[in-house]
């Protein structure tokens, strides 16, 4: 089915997606090496769940969510687009564009690694380059944490998964008072004000 785009301007469906993809390799894609224009919107939506909806309908078959996956990039524009070295198709993300739904820590102190691992089962290591970052909501003060996948995409953390590294943090004076965080490829990651969590 065509999907209209830019007001009818342009034509786009899911086959021609699939199409600019075939000579690309497996696996990781160079998104952020390929810089096609900007071809309007798509009625794709990443649900807060971590579901992918197409036109109103819920994306089961699991190879094909990978695929999307494996060439969605955030830009410096604040939006998300699926990207192919021909086609550039901006699509809706309503939280994130993973979910984190298990850690592993491994060590303790600064040498401490942790490893999250996605709805979509990449695992990624906490660092410098996919920090763990904390939103806390003015009014209710409920945490929203996010670790960073690769550019600019972030898995949110189940409540499992954050109460889990609440566990495991330390208490550390920063620049903004006393914080728990937690210890990550050398790089300590604030969670909250101590005893703002209880476990």
């Amino acid at each position: 089915m065509e999907i209209p785009l830019n007001g009818g301007k342009s034509q786009f469906s899911l086959q021609n997606l699939l199409d600019a993809l075939k000579n690309t390799e497996e696996g990781e894609r160079p998104v952020e090496k390929w810089h096609p224009e900007n071809c309007g919107e798509m009625d794709m939506v990443i649900k807060s769940d971590g579901s992918w909806w197409h036109e109103g309908t819920r994306v089961t078959r699991m190879p094909l969510v990978k695929l999307f996956a494996s060439i969605l990039r955030k830009d410096d524009d604040g939006k998300t687009y699926l990207v192919t070295p021909v086609e550039k198709i901006e699509i809706k993300v309503e939280r994130a564009h993973f979910i984190a739904v298990r850690v592993d820590i491994d060590g303790e102190g600064k040498d401490q690694r942790v490893f999250f691992t996605t709805n979509l089962d990449d695992v990624v290591e906490a660092g410098p380059d996919t920090p763990i970052r904390v939103e806390t909501h003015a009014d209710t003060l409920e945490p929203s944490p996010f670790v960073t996948v690769r550019g600019r995409l972030e898995a949110t953390m189940t409540r499992p998964v954050f109460y889990e590294l609440v566990e495991q943090a330390v208490t550390r004076e920063t620049d903004k008072g006393e914080q728990l965080g937690i210890w990550a490829g050398g790089a300590f990651f604030p969670l909250g004000p101590t005893g703002a969590h209880k476990v």
